[in-house]
């Protein structure tokens, strides 16, 4: 396998100018193909495991990777994503597919190291189709600064690509999901859209350059958020992924027996996806989230519906979701503004009053 190819040397990679219709050879893509957190939590009911206390964190809290100490010093963080083609250039798919997986680990404060290659290859696919979407693995592993060591291959149906991902972070540096604290100030740092938008780009109907952006945002690491939040008092993190704002919120709220008080018209989002809402261009995922986390929501405010599906789309290689502590909230915020513009502070967390997620 050649080492990265250079991108620059390549066409652009955030254009969907390709022999292979990627997206055409799966069913569903990118994020929006997760089972659904409700489903999810049900098939793993019951489910025996065996415990060790240098696990300090598992799947109990619905985390983005699990932690495990090796010394006073050093936690081994593992995590895995893959899905199906969100993109028809297979090096970008490559690229997308890697940041999501890499992103967990970011979520949790840590520093990816080494990866291994998940891989479906569909019937049909070329030898120069398989390579690119390798390429853009290796890509974006390279920029994070980890290695990736090998893999596994599979046929199949539809063509699926992914990591698993190794890292490491101090066990008392550990951001969980389930830390939010009274006072802390939320922080998200990409805008919501891009289940809706591909959705309906499936259709020919969205702007190349509005396509443009949302390719960018998902390529992005969260490495510079990562970096940026670690300079500060944060109590808890997430990456915003599959299961929606809503969803990851939900997660969070319920992990740190807090509320969410989420600021409706302060979420950032593609102003595209909007219109595309209103027409109908919800991915089946978002469905899903609905159903699983809008129990656990308690609408303040009067919220249009296209606004709602935004809140529950699921999104592939989201923005990390971000609890700081107040003290260091307005700091925090101006020095990840610096860095990625798009990011917003879009509610607090009080004790748990009324119901896990207050829409105001």
């Amino acid at each position: 396998m050649p080492l990265i190819q250079n991108s620059a040397a390549r066409k652009d990679v955030f254009t969907m100018e390709t022999d292979v219709k990627l997206t055409k050879l799966a069913s569903c893509a990118g994020c929006g193909a997760k089972v659904g957190a409700g489903t999810l939590a049900r098939l793993l009911d019951g489910f025996r495991t065996h415990t060790d206390p240098r696990l300090i964190v598992g799947y109990d809290k619905s985390d983005d990777a699990s932690v495990y100490v090796l010394d006073e010093n050093t936690a081994l963080v593992q995590t895995t994503d893959f899905f199906p083609p969100i993109v028809d250039d297979p090096f970008l798919f490559g690229q997308i597919a890697a940041a999501n997986a890499l992103s967990d680990v970011y979520a949790m404060g840590g520093e990816p190291k080494l990866a291994l290659n998940i891989m479906c290859l569909a019937p049909g696919m070329a030898k120069e189709t398989v390579q690119d979407i390798l390429r853009g693995g290796y890509d974006k592993a390279y920029e994070a600064g980890a290695i990736i060591t090998g893999g596994h291959t599979i046929h199949g149906a539809e063509p699926i690509y992914g990591l698993a991902v190794t890292g490491f972070v101090h066990p008392k540096r550990v951001l969980t999901n389930s830390g939010a604290k009274p006072g802390d100030v939320l922080i998200l740092t990409k805008p919501l859209g891009v289940g809706i938008l591909t959705t309906a780009a499936k259709a020919d109907l969205v702007k190349p350059e509005t396509m443009h952006a949302i390719y960018k945002q998902m390529a992005t690491l969260n490495k510079t958020a990562r970096d940026v939040m670690l300079r500060f008092t944060v109590h808890s993190c997430t990456d915003v992924t599959g299961f929606s704002l809503m969803g990851h919120s939900f997660e969070m709220a319920q992990g740190s027996g807090m509320s969410l008080h989420i600021d409706a018209l302060s979420v950032p989002f593609h102003m595209e996806a909007l219109e595309f809402a209103d027409m109908g261009f919800i991915p089946a995922g978002a469905y899903r989230n609905r159903t699983y986390a809008e129990g656990g929501v308690l609408k303040k405010c009067e919220i249009p519906r296209a606004l709602e599906d935004i809140f529950f789309d699921p999104q592939t290689s989201g923005g990390l979701l971000i609890a700081v502590a107040e003290k260091d909230a307005k700091d925090c915020f101006a020095a990840l503004q610096a860095e990625i513009p798009n990011a917003a502070q879009i509610g607090y967390v009080t004790e748990l009053h009324e119901n896990y997620l207050i829409l105001e």
